[in-house]
């Protein structure tokens, strides 16, 4: 008997029992689903992250209180001083081919326009933040030198906010409170999305200044260094460790933009390893399934074995139709299982904040997962069926 007789009869045999195929199926589905699904929610992920950190400008420098045992990203010792905006000058005067040195703070605050409100993430630096920090401006304009040094209440919206509190209008020059104060309108910006310190949409933009006398603070959490040349990214690291040893010891980290992708996408591509670990179980659970149904079916055909091996059928060839019937099952299931997870990735990316992105390699993957799913599980039962005494068979009821 030729392999596409044992195909024929494979098929044949599958749809004799529909319902019990659909549902033997039903494992590899949701599996091969889950594992397309939650691979593109990770790869979704680690793209966004990544592309929000290069959006962050060029040649950056990070410097954060606290020794990182590691590097960024490792445990950190807690830090027994602060940064204070006088550091962030120490370096611009210190340090030779900066662009831009810019102190941050962030925090929460709540935001309110007339009888709206929002909650927000208050993103305070210098005038010189928009060279760090890739965002386009949709009308007004940014804060100023001036303003920073006199503290004043002035922010920039993001997208978000704008609509939120001043729908269909422009609000530049509109006031609203932050925290119970109150604040002058100067501009507002496109639409940034999700990013490295999170929805950047739902973000107020103000002077470092007035935020520090806004949560009453005199220090600041990060300082941002733009070297000017890419070239010398490594020796101005150098010169502004050498800089603030004095002050601080061991007690700060610099680290590179370039330390902080690789650090982030080692740490994102581990997590959606471990996603698609986790959405293998429920394929390794589907192949159980199979097992278990080709069993029964190799219980329930005795008799129709014993009568293929009485008129000549040789092992080979009931062994390759119990294989064909438990890999067609599993790689059926596997087309519709990428076929859910491909839609489903699609559908929470368009209707959601979860970014999900399918690429080839997953459902490669899958797919031949499934496919082994396929024969590892159906290996066992068809050696059981081809190696069945065809007089016993046959005696079988």
């Amino acid at each position: 008997m030729n392999f596409t007789e044992s195909v024929r009869i494979a098929f044949r045999a599958l749809a004799a029992n529909k319902a019990r195929s659909l549902l033997t199926m039903l494992g590899v589905i949701i599996g091969v689903a889950a594992v397309i699904l939650l691979v593109g929610i990770g790869t979704g992920v680690q793209g966004e992250v990544t592309g929000a950190v290069e959006g962050l400008g060029s040649n950056l420098l990070f410097i954060v209180p606290g020794q990182f045992e590691g590097g960024p990203g490792g445990d950190a010792a807690p830090p027994s001083r602060r940064f204070t905006i006088d550091d962030a000058d120490l370096i611009e005067r210190r340090v030779d081919g900066l662009d831009a040195v810019v102190p941050i703070i962030q925090g929460g605050g709540t935001i309110r326009a007339g009888n709206r409100t929002m909650r927000v993430t208050v993103a305070a630096a210098t005038e010189d933040g928009e060279q760090v920090f890739s965002a386009t401006l949709a009308g007004g304009r940014h804060y100023r030198r001036s303003e920073v040094q006199a503290a004043s209440r002035v922010v920039a919206l993001g997208s978000s906010v704008t609509e939120r509190l001043f729908p269909n209008r422009d609000p530049v020059g509109e006031a609203v409170t932050i925290q119970g104060q109150r604040f002058t309108v100067v501009g507002h910006y496109q639409s940034q999305g999700g990013g490295f310190a999170g929805d950047q949409d739902a973000q107020v933009y103000m002077p470092v200044t007035t935020a520090q006398r806004l949560f009453g603070v005199d220090d600041v959490g990060t300082i941002v260094v733009k070297v000017s040349e890419a070239e010398d990214i490594e020796r101005a690291q150098a010169d502004i460790k050498r800089v603030l040893t004095p002050r601080f010891g061991e007690e700060f980290t610099v680290f590179s933009q370039e330390q902080t992708l690789g650090i982030l996408s080692d740490l994102l591509g581990t997590l959606t390893y471990m996603l698609a670990g986790i959405a293998g179980i429920s394929l390794l659970v589907g192949g159980i399934g199979i097992m278990n149904i080709m069993l029964v079916s190799v219980s329930e055909r005795t008799r129709e074995i014993g009568i293929r091996k009485a008129v000549g059928a040789r092992t080979y060839d009931i062994l390759s139709q119990f294989v064909i019937e438990a890999v067609s099952l599993s790689v059926f299931g596997g087309v519709i299982g990428i076929a859910l997870g491909w839609g489903g990735a699609s559908a929470l990316s368009a209707t959601t904040p979860v970014p999900s992105e399918v690429t080839p390699w997953a459902v490669a993957m899958a797919f031949f997962f499934a496919f082994g799913v396929g024969v590892f599980f159906g290996v066992y039962p068809a050696y059981k069926a081809s190696k069945l005494d065809p007089i016993e068979a046959l005696r079988y009821e």
